[in-house]
Order: C-alpha cells, then sequence, then structure tokens
C-alpha cells in the first residue's frame, strides 16, 4: 500500500500544514500569558532553547518514523519494530492520544465559532458580560455551532491530503499570518501599549526557578505538536526529496514567531487596557483569557473607534483563533483517519463517518460535562479536587501523555529503530547531513539528556496533577 499512499505536494504545503497543526490556541494566546507571568524576556529566551535544544531533534525523529514506514502511527511502530509485540503498544498509545485531544478541542473550537458569530452580527456587549459565558456554554446553541464545526473539518479531510489538508493550509495559514501582524499593528498603537510590550519582552530573571522552566518546555513540546502522531502522520505523507532537517526547522521558526507575534498583541492590549493591571490576576487558562477576559478589552475599544469598530478588531480576533483552532483540529483528527485508511482499509469518507460520530459522542458529553449532567460534572476526584469529563481528558491526554509518547519515540528510534536506520533515514534526501554538527547533536542529545528530561516533565505531571505533589520546583 505504500506505493499509493497520499503525498503533500509541494514544500510549502506541507510546512503550511505542519505549521497548522502547530499554531493553535495556546500560541495565540496560552505562551503569551506564560511569559508574561514566568519572566518575560527570561521565558522567551528558555523557551526558544527548549525548541531548538529538545523539541526540533523529538520533531526530526517523528517525521523520519513517519516517512521510513510510510504508514501511520500504529503502522510506523509495527513496521520498523520488526514484529515486537511491545512497540505496537506505544503505536496505540500515539493513536488514542490526538482521537481524545481532538474531543475536547473540537469543544473549543465550537465556543470559539460561537463567540466569532456573536462579535460579527453585533453582540460584543453580551460576550463582556462576565456571566455570558457559563450561559453560552450551557445554551442548546452549542449543538449548532457543533454542526457547523464538524461540517468545515470534515470538508477540509474528505480532499485528503494534496486537496484537502494542504490546499486548506495554503488558504486558512496565509490569511492567520496577515490578521495577526494587522491587529498586532493596530494594538501597538493603542495608548499605553508600549508599556506591555516592555513587560513581555524585558527579562526577570528573578522569576526563574524550576518550576518555570518545566512550564516552558511543556509550553514549547506541546505548542509543536509533538507526542500526538501529527508528525509521524504528516512524515508519511513527505516525498523523499524533501529534507526532513530544514522542514522540521522552518516549522519550529513559524510556529515559535507567530506564537512570540501573538505576545505583541495579547499582552500591549491588555495594558491599554488597565496600565495598572497586576498580571498575576491572567489567567494561566488560554480558554478563561479567551471567554471571559479579552471581550471587555474589545468593548473598551469603542471609546476610541466606536462600538462598530471595537466589534470588527473583536470579529477579526476571534476568525483568527479560530483559523488557528480549525487547522491544528484537522491536523489532530487526520491521525486517526489515517490509522483507519491504513490500517483497516477504510475509504476516507467512511473513516470520517465513524470517527464524526464516535468523537461527536464524546465531545457532546463533555459538553454536558459543565452542569447539565451531574454524573458527567462530578466525573471523577483525584488531589482531593472533582473534575468533569472535559478536565479528565484534558489532564490525562494532553498534560500527561504527550511527554511520555515524545519518551517513547526517542527511545524507539534510538534503541529499537536503531540509530543508523534513524540517521541513514534522515540523509537520504540531504547529503549535507551526514557527518554534520547537526547529526552529531541529534543523536547525543536523544540518545542522552531528552529522554530523561521528557521522563521527568512526565513523571512530574502525574505526580502533580493525580497526587497533589511536585518534586521539580
Amino acid at each position: 500500500m505504500s506505493a499509493t499512499r497520499e503525498q503533500f505536494g509541494s514544500r510549502l504545503g506541507f510546512i503550511l500544514a505542519a505549521a497548522g497543526s502547530a499554531v493553535g490556541i495556546g500560541n495565540l494566546v496560552g505562551f503569551p500569558v506564560a511569559a508574561a507571568k514566568n519572566g518575560g524576556g527570561a521565558f522567551l529566551f528558555i523557551y526558544a532553547l527548549f525548541v531548538l535544544l529538545v523539541c526540533l531533534p523529538v520533531m526530526m525523529a517523528e517525521l523520519s518514523v513517519g516517512r521510513a514506514s510510510q504508514k501511520d502511527p500504529l503502522g510506523a511502530y509495527r513496521k520498523l519494530s520488526d514484529g515486537s509485540p511491545l512497540w505496537p503498544i506505544a503505536g496505540w498509545l500515539v493513536l488514542i492520544t490526538p482521537y481524545m485531544i481532538a474531543v475536547f478541542y473540537t469543544v473549543i473550537t465550537i465556543w470559539l465559532f460561537g463567540y466569532l458569530f456573536e462579535a460579527v452580527t453585533g453582540n460584543l456587549d453580551q460576550l463582556a458580560n462576565p456571566d455570558y459565558f457559563g450561559a453560552f456554554i450551557n445554551s442548546n446553541k452549542v449543538f449548532v455551532y457543533f454542526i457547523a464545526v464538524a461540517a468545515i473539518v470534515n470538508l477540509i479531510l474528505v480532499g485528503g491530503v494534496k486537496d484537502g489538508i494542504e490546499r486548506g493550509a495554503k488558504i486558512m495559514m496565509p490569511i492567520l499570518f496577515l490578521m495577526l501582524i494587522g491587529l498586532v499593528i493596530f494594538v501597538l498603537t493603542l495608548d499605553n501599549a508600549f508599556a506591555g510590550v516592555q513587560y513581555y519582552l524585558v527579562p526577570d530573571f528573578s522569576k526563574i526557578d524550576a518550576r518555570v522552566i518545566n512550564s516552558a518546555l511543556s509550553q514549547a513540546f506541546f505548542s509543536l505538536s509533538l507526542g500526538m502522531g501529527i508528525m509521524i502522520t504528516y512524515g508519511s505523507y513527505m516525498s523523499r526529496s524533501e529534507k526532513i532537517a530544514s522542514s522540521a526547522k522552518f516549522v519550529a521558526l513559524t510556529d515559535t514567531a507567530v506564537a512570540f507575534s501573538a505576545g505583541l498583541l495579547i499582552m500591549p492590549a491588555i495594558f491599554s487596557f488597565n496600565p495598572d493591571i497586576n498580571t498575576a490576576e491572567l489567567s494561566e487558562s488560554s480558554v478563561g483569557l479567551i471567554f471571559t477576559f479579552l471581550p471587555k478589552i474589545f468593548l473598551a475599544l469603542q471609546t476610541t473607534i466606536g462600538y462598530f469598530g471595537a466589534s470588527a478588531v473583536a470579529s477579526i480576533f476571534f476568525l483568527l483563533v479560530f483559523f488557528a483552532a480549525i487547522t491544528s483540529l484537522v491536523s489532530i483528527t487526520e491521525v486517526p483517519v489515517s490509522s483507519l485508511v491504513g490500517e483497516k482499509g477504510y475509504s476516507r469518507p467512511k473513516a470520517l463517518l465513524v470517527l464524526t460520530v464516535s468523537m461527536g459522542l464524546l465531545s457532546a458529553a463533555c459538553i454536558l460535562s459543565f452542569g447539565r449532567v451531574e454524573w458527567l460534572t462530578g466525573f471523577v476526584t483525584y488531589a482531593d479536587q472533582s473534575k468533569s469529563l472535559f478536565d479528565v481528558v484534558i489532564d490525562v491526554f494532553y498534560d500527561t501523555i504527550l511527554p511520555l509518547n515524545g519518551l517513547l519515540v526517542c527511545l524507539f528510534v534510538i534503541y529499537r529503530w536503531k540509530k543508523l536506520n534513524f540517521h541513514k533515514e534522515l540523509a537520504c534526501s540531504d547529503p549535507d547531513y551526514s557527518c554534520s554538527k547537526l547529526e552529531r547533536y541529534v543523536d547525543f542529545s536523544l540518545s542522552t539528556f531528552i529522554p530523561v528530561i521528557l521522563f521527568l516533565v512526565f513523571a512530574n505531571t502525574v505526580a502533580l496533577k493525580y497526587f497533589g505533589v511536585s518534586f521539580i520546583g
């Protein structure tokens, strides 16, 4: 079946699609706030180091596994492990992870679509009401927006790799970049905006501790879509003439540039709205900031540009974040789609139907877990905290499993597939890679400190999330 494996039509298409998977809500909102709360420029520096020193080698490993096997994550582990009964378990884990992440990411994307609709139709004043979000997520309108989001995702994915994912990325990603740049330019013209720029960029090294370092690594690892099987799947769609190392660099650079630029949007906007703000008040949650805090900022703009102008700015922002969410959701969903097509022999429409129904039911259960259904709202208790089904999905499959999947792919590439085969795959289309400093660094890092770091992040996350203790700061 490898001969009929779909492929990206161009290097640009791959880079935009992979960047689209990486650029999401965490980049556009979570990253700026994390930087502001954890040392500003110092956090940015640590984040960039982790992207370069840890995430780039892991991305290269995932892309290599995908292209060498020409399979989805489960098929890749099966093929490259030469019949091992254990390594396919890692493949199943990488397959289940994006499936469940897509469940909760769908819910957030639905909310974004709803807020976009309300902003476009002139209801910004309602969005700025502190009580609106709680009422909105439990309204029946959410299920109408659910249908719209599912239709958009399926419309893109049914076209396949070249005519669906690549074409969608080529349309949405440039628009996303232009909207981001336009909003940044606009926000920087506001009063007191540069106080936010200063707070965002000037390093505060006194805030750097083990917790902040762990936060920077987690943000870098998660924002680049590592551990979700996306890069393995997209690697399987890469032409053998493409240079994996340079493509991975472009994806990492694009993702980091968007995250950095988002900071130049979010922080100046916040400081312009409230020059005396205490950043400790900022929510660690991207969801809280997007749906409860930022609408108030946009509404405050009506004093200078009028209600229509404020609504237009809010609409552009929600369209920006919605595009980022859709590109990520498409990439996440493509992993189980690829597995059903590759492992079960399903046609792409049949695979999408199966996933739409099954993931749709789970997403609906998550939607009902915000107070509508009692047993879903108080689904389980751990670390002395009651958790809804929505909370559990995020805690388990987003916060906990991703570093474990990253650790497993490192161990697999170095010790099961073997370094010789890994480097041979990287060099097959890139003769300059062999015997280069990059080859030596990737070899060393994946064999030594990267697995240790990922294990510590995984173990600390388990201890903190489920037992309420932390051994890293």
